[in-house]
């Protein structure tokens, strides 16, 4: 296959995750709303996914080579990943943005929206494009399918951020749901959150295949911005919406967690 198909079918993988997050939107089809408890957990789970997927998946792939080259360019990508979130987050930590009016945005508010939407869906796709640096290149442990030969890391980091993204969705569509937003209009703005997923893949993918030099820093800053992210993020937000819950909601994000890490890393040894 040649750059073109490769660079198709990372985009494919890409999408595959963003559309994972309309998935979230569901539930809403059926029940008026998602318990604190439920909402608690799920974050968890997310959190559990994504830390599994970085540790088990990136960083253990980046340090493959065991030499002292992969381990330094894991730990500057680690440190990259992270500085560049907290920088994105800083940039944008004025910003307030209503999701139903998305719609009625300017041309400003637009180029808002799709930045902050960036910050928290780039880092994925760039975990999903660097775990395909190995896409039929051969010598690797992989699954051939429509004539590619895709490395197994691969085909773990999309089924890890696919199942991460559901619970995403979840929780982007219940504020939109307390707003009265139609119910398939949270499916496509969930969909919407996650569409930088496939650019960053593209992008990631193409770049460690022209220079892999820069491969074990591409893993690490994958790895690093995610692993930022639950902390900084999910695992507070978590704990925000089940303070009121008995303990706090500490006994639902761990039971999420230790849900996710037993979900995701039996598929790492594969």
């Amino acid at each position: 296959m040649g750059i073109l198909g490769n660079l198709t079918l990372v985009f494919v993988a890409g999408l595959v995750t963003a559309l994972a997050t309309g998935i979230g939107a569901l539930p809403f089809f059926l029940v008026d709303e998602v318990s604190d408890r439920w909402n608690v957990a799920l974050w968890g789970l997310a959190s559990g996914i994504m830390v599994s997927a970085s540790v088990f998946g990136l960083i253990f792939e980046g340090l493959s080579n065991a030499n002292g080259g992969s381990v330094s360019g894991v730990a500057l990508g680690l440190l990259i990943g992270v500085a560049l979130v907290v920088v994105s987050h800083h940039v944008i930590a004025e910003a307030e943005v209503n999701p139903k009016r998305y719609e009625e945005a300017d041309f400003k508010k637009l180029a808002l929206i799709l930045g902050i939407l960036t910050v928290h869906s780039f880092p994925e796709g760039v975990a999903i494009g660097v775990s395909f640096a190995d896409l039929n290149l051969g010598g690797v442990d992989g699954v051939s399918l429509l004539g590619f030969s895709i490395p197994l890391l691969a085909v773990f980091m999309t089924v890890a951020i696919s199942i991460h993204n559901v619970p995403e969705g979840v929780a982007i569509s219940i504020p939109l749901r307390s707003m009265g937003v139609d119910k398939w209009r949270m499916v496509w703005w969930s969909i919407f959150s996650s569409l930088p997923q496939p650019i960053g893949a593209v992008i990631a993918f193409y770049f460690v295949r022209v220079a892999r030099e820069f491969l074990p820093i591409g893993f690490g800053f994958a790895a690093g911005a995610m692993i930022y992210l639950v902390a900084s993020e999910f695992i507070p937000e978590a704990l925000e919406v089940g303070e009121e819950l008995p303990g706090g909601g500490h006994r639902e994000l761990l039971s999420g967690l230790t849900a996710g890490i037993l979900l995701m890393v039996p598929l790492a040894f594969v």
